[in-house]
């Protein structure tokens, strides 16, 4: 877990495409935790919560596949 941290870290520093996503994936976060500070969710908000949730795991799937890339080879053999 360590190094998966360590590598998230580099990545956000020395890759902008990562630090993109990060930075969207953040932002849908933060915009997530909004709408569950509501004490009542509309059908609407739940609508809203699906498509949140559908785009921070595409972003997060971006992210993994630009992480794996950077891994050395001898750590998947």
């Amino acid at each position: 877990m360590a190094s998966q941290d360590a590598l998230q870290q580099e990545l956000l520093q020395s890759d902008p495409e990562y630090r993109e996503l990060f930075e969207k994936h953040q932002d849908l976060k933060q915009e997530l935790q909004a709408i569950y500070q509501k004490p009542l969710l509309t059908d609407q908000d739940e609508l809203e919560v699906k498509r949140i949730k559908h785009n921070k795991l595409f972003l997060k799937d971006q992210m993994s596949a630009l992480a794996r890339a950077q891994q050395p080879r001898s750590a998947t053999a």
